[in-house]
C-alpha cells in the first residue's frame, strides 16, 4: 500500500459555527493563504440555505474573490439538488460533498431527509456531477456511532458504504461527528470499509480531544486511511460531542502524527503563520457554536 496521504483543509468546517459573520475579503484571504501554503484539496464552501448557515451565504462572492488555480480541488457542501447547480455554476468548485448518515435522527436534524430521500438526492446529485464534470464526495456522518440510539454496527456502516457506492460515488468520508470513537473502533470499521470497497478512496474526518488525536489518526493510517480531514488550529467542532475540547483535529497535529507513522506528506510551506491566521478569526468573530 502506498505510504502517500491526502489532506483534505477545511476551513469551511471551521468557520460555519462562528457567531460572527466573517467578511468576503477575510475567508478569500485565509484561502489564498492556504493555497500558497500548498494545500491543494479544500473543503472551502457550502451552497445550503442561507438562513440554515448564515456563515457560508457568500459562497460564490468568496469563490470568485479566490479564483483558486486549476490544480485546487475546492470542495462544495451540497445537501440538494438547488445547490448543486449553485455550485457547478462556479468555476471554481470541482467537487460538490454531500453528507449522508447512517442515522436517521441526524438526517433529519441537519438537512429534513429520510434516509431514502437523502439517497435519491445522492443520486441527482450525483448525475449533476458527471454532467457538469465534477466529482463528489460522500460524508457518511455518525459512522463510529451517534448519541440518539439509533442502530450502529460495522455492518450498518458497510452496508451505508455499498448503498452510496451505488449512487456512482467513489470517495466517501467516514465521520466520528461526536468524537467519540476509540482508537480501536476506528481501526475496526475502516479496515473493514476498505476490504470491502479497495476500489473507492475512502477517508476520514475525525473530531477529537486534542489529547485523544493523534492516537486516533494514528488507528487511522494503520488501517490503511489515506485520506484525512483536517483544519487547522483545531477550529471548528461538533454540536453534538457535548464537550467544547472536542473539535475539528488541528491539521498540524494531524501532520505530525502522519510523519511519524512514515507516511509521504503533501509538501506545505510552514503553517505558522496560517495557525496565527486561523486564532486572528476565531478570536474576532466569536466562540464556536458549529
Amino acid at each position: 500500500m502506498s505510504e502517500a496521504v491526502k489532506i483534505v483543509e477545511c476551513p469551511r468546517d471551521a468557520w460555519q459555527g462562528l457567531l460572527g459573520i466573517i467578511p468576503t475579503e477575510v475567508k478569500a484571504d485565509y484561502l489564498r493563504k492556504l493555497v500558497d501554503a500548498g494545500f491543494r484539496h479544500i473543503d472551502a464552501a457550502s451552497f445550503v440555505s442561507p438562513a440554515a448557515v448564515p456563515q457560508m451565504a457568500d459562497s460564490e462572492q468568496v469563490l470568485s474573490l479566490l479564483s483558486p488555480p486549476a490544480e485546487v480541488e475546492i470542495i462544495g457542501i451540497v445537501v440538494n439538488e438547488k445547490g448543486a447547480l449553485r455550485a457547478v455554476e462556479t468555476d471554481a468548485v470541482k467537487t460538490l460533498g454531500f453528507p449522508y448518515s447512517i442515522s436517521p435522527e441526524f438526517l433529519r436534524r441537519n438537512q429534513n431527509q429520510t434516509l431514502e430521500e437523502s439517497l435519491e438526492i445522492l443520486q441527482r446529485i450525483q448525475s449533476i456531477a458527471e454532467d457538469e464534470g465534477r466529482n463528489v464526495v460522500a460524508y457518511l456522518s455518525m459512522a463510529f456511532g451517534n448519541p440518539y440510539g439509533d442502530v450502529w454496527s460495522v455492518s450498518e456502516v458497510l452496508q451505508a458504504c455499498d448503498l452510496i457506492a451505488d449512487c456512482g460515488v467513489t470517495e466517501i468520508s467516514l465521520a466520528d461527528t461526536v468524537g467519540l470513537a476509540a482508537p480501536e473502533q476506528i481501526a475496526e470499521v475502516l479496515s473493514a470499509v476498505i476490504e470491502q470497497f479497495d476500489g473507492l478512496e475512502i477517508g476520514v474526518h475525525l473530531h477529537a480531544r486534542p489529547t485523544d488525536a493523534p492516537e486516533r489518526i494514528g488507528a487511522a493510517f494503520q488501517a490503511g486511511c489515506r485520506r484525512f480531514d483536517a483544519a487547522i488550529a483545531g477550529l471548528g467542532g461538533c454540536p453534538f460531542a457535548q464537550d467544547i475540547l472536542v473539535g475539528n483535529i488541528p491539521t498540524e497535529a494531524v501532520m505530525a502524527e502522519l510523519r511519524r507513522c512514515g507516511a509521504s506528506l503533501p509538501a506545505l510551506g510552514s503553517l505558522d503563520k496560517l495557525i496565527a491566521a486561523s486564532h486572528d478569526i476565531s478570536s474576532r468573530f466569536g466562540s464556536v457554536v458549529q
